[in-house]
Order: C-alpha cells, then sequence, then structure tokens
C-alpha cells in the first residue's frame, strides 16, 4: 500500500478520477504547467493537456463564474483558489449561483463543482495566505464543506466529493500538506460526507476539532493520557454536521472543548456550541468551552504561533472544564 503525504493524496485521486470521468476540469492560477503553488496539480497538465487542466487569469471571480457555468453545462470542473484568503470575491458566485441554481431551476439544472481552497495558517506566509474562513462557507445553504486532515481521510473524501452533484468547498490544510505520511489505499475509495471520525474513545472530555488542529489535539491527549480519558472526534464534514456523533459523544462524557483556528466570534465552533446547548444541555457537567484564534487578522508570521491554538491553550481548557 503506498505512503503518501497529503499533497500526494490528493494529486492521486484527481488523476484516478480525471481518467475515469472525462468531465471533470481542473482550473485556477497556476494549476497547469506550473502545478500549482503548492504543487499538488503537479504533472497533471503534461497527463491530460491543457484543456483540461486550465491556467486562468488572476481573477478569483471569474474563476468562479466560469466554473458555474461549466458545471451546469454538464462538466465537473474543480477550481482551486490559491489560498483561503483570496476566496472572499469568490462568495458572490457562490451564495446567489452555485448553491442557489439546484433549486432555482426546481431541480432542472445542477452545480457539481468542487472548489480546492488550501485552508489555515501555520507555514508563515504572508497577509491574506493564513486565513481560516470554513464559516462563510458553512453559513451559505446549498454548499457541502470538507474539511480532511491527513492523507487517508483526504483521499476519501474526494473521490466522494468529485462525484457529488451539489456544489463542494475542499478546505485542504496547507500545513498538513507534507508533514503527516500514512498508507493510502491504491484504489479509489469513497468516504461519505456527512460523517464525523471518532479518532479516539474517552470517558472524561470530549475534544472536538477540525483540519491542521487533529494533530495539536492528538498531541495535548498525548500530554494528558495519565490525568483523563479523552475522546476526540475530528469533523470532516462541516456541512452538512454529523450532529449524531457530536451528541452521543457530549452525552457520554458531559463535557466538551472545541478547537478551532479561525477568530473565536462567529467562528464554527460557536455554531458547534449552540447545537449541544440547544441538544444536551442537560447532559454537560461543565460549559462547552473554545479554544480559538484571537478576534483579529491572523498576524505576520513572527507572531503567527501565538494566534493559533497550541497544545497547551487545549490542556488548559481541558484542565478548566474538569475542575468545573
Amino acid at each position: 500500500m503506498p505512503i503518501l503525504n497529503l499533497v500526494e493524496a490528493i494529486r492521486t485521486t484527481l488523476e484516478q478520477e480525471m481518467a475515469r470521468d472525462p468531465k471533470i476540469i481542473l482550473l485556477g492560477e497556476d494549476v497547469g504547467k506550473n502545478g500549482g503553488v503548492f504543487r499538488v496539480t503537479e504533472g497533471l497538465w503534461q497527463k491530460f493537456g491543457q484543456e483540461r487542466v486550465i491556467d486562468t487569469p488572476l481573477a478569483e471571480v471569474g474563476i468562479m463564474g466560469v466554473s458555474i457555468g461549466l458545471a451546469v453545462a454538464g462538466l465537473r470542473p474543480v477550481p482551486e483558489v490559491q489560498f483561503d484568503g483570496f476566496s472572499l470575491p469568490m462568495l458572490d458566485q457562490l451564495y446567489n449561483h452555485a448553491a442557489r441554481i439546484k433549486r432555482r431551476s426546481q431541480g432542472k439544472y445542477s452545480c457539481p463543482l468542487v472548489l480546492r481552497v488550501p485552508h489555515g495558517g501555520g507555514i508563515k506566509a504572508y497577509e491574506h495566505h493564513s486565513e481560516s474562513l470554513e464559516t462563510f462557507f458553512c453559513y451559505i445553504p446549498g454548499l457541502k464543506v470538507l474539511a480532511p486532515s491527513r492523507p487517508y481521510n483526504a483521499k476519501g473524501l474526494l473521490v466522494s466529493a468529485l462525484r457529488e452533484t451539489s456544489p463542494v468547498i475542499f478546505l485542504e490544510p496547507k500545513k498538513v500538506y507534507r508533514a503527516i505520511k500514512e498508507e493510502v489505499p491504491e484504489e479509489p475509495y469513497a468516504l461519505p460526507l456527512c460523517k464525523a471520525d471518532l479518532v479516539q474513545e474517552g470517558k472524561d472530555v470530549t475534544i472536538i476539532a477540525w483540519g491542521a488542529l487533529q494533530r495539536v489535539v492528538l498531541s495535548a491527549a498525548e500530554d494528558l493520557v495519565d490525568k483523563y480519558s479523552i475522546e476526540i472526534i475530528d469533523l470532516l464534514s462541516l456541512a452538512p454536521l454529523d450532529k449524531e456523533t457530536i451528541l452521543r459523544s457530549v452525552k457520554k462524557t458531559g463535557r466538551c472543548v472545541i478547537v478551532q483556528e479561525a477568530p473565536k466570534t462567529c467562528g464554527f465552533g460557536s455554531e458547534l456550541a449552540a447545537v449541544i446547548q440547544e441538544e444536551a444541555i442537560l447532559n454537560l457537567k461543565a460549559p462547552v468551552l473554545r479554544v480559538a484564534g484571537p478576534n483579529t487578522a491572523m498576524p505576520l508570521a513572527r507572531l503567527e504561533n501565538y494566534y493559533i491554538p497550541d497544545k497547551e491553550k487545549i490542556i488548559v481548557a481541558v484542565e478548566k472544564v474538569m475542575a468545573f
């Protein structure tokens, strides 16, 4: 079984699915001859040609507008935005068109596109290159939002996304692109688009995270292994949300810590906390705590590590809910 990092797993999946389905087209800034800014699409232009791997102008609105047109016409475009922070101009097209076209046309048209988004901080990039904007996408009804955390689930989720009829936002944790290697089956396999992963079972406290922060949560739990029995949930799918797995876990442990990289106010962790208190408040033994970025823009490289939640902040939150 091949041992792949996240970049290799995504590239392999794109290659296999493009060979399977001639309707899949990649497009974005430098995704073709140069293979993308993170080299995720490297070699695909040479294999499939410039009609299926298309270098676009530097125009995010245009990339998304063209992708929606291609999707409605029956193709399966896979646009890439180079960094999460550059996706904001695309929200108009996503909100008003991609997410609505099926309902607007009463099912006559669908919009099967997959927007690939290098997501989050941790690589000490410039301003606008390290954002965590998952809340913006999750707010839009009609979009599916996926957040893989490692090579295995990235391949399985991307296969499912590329065979989906609804528009999908695929958040790729750029800090993990080459940080993790694991065995990934060579043959394509599909993971459900609405199922969280119960990474570790426990009975004292539930920790919920997604994307790159899963590694940080696992590190914190390892440091606490002699004190507490910690249950860890990797969301994988932010929209739709696997409420069943979350509520089953919180009802069992009675305590919950939510970890996100985005600013705390109105972050996706707020939605999770609301769901838990609405549907499991009588099972809680302590308030739900959120470990998140400060309510400010992601700082430049020198302060980035102070902004992104680390294992020490997670440990403090776990100790707080356990002492309540």
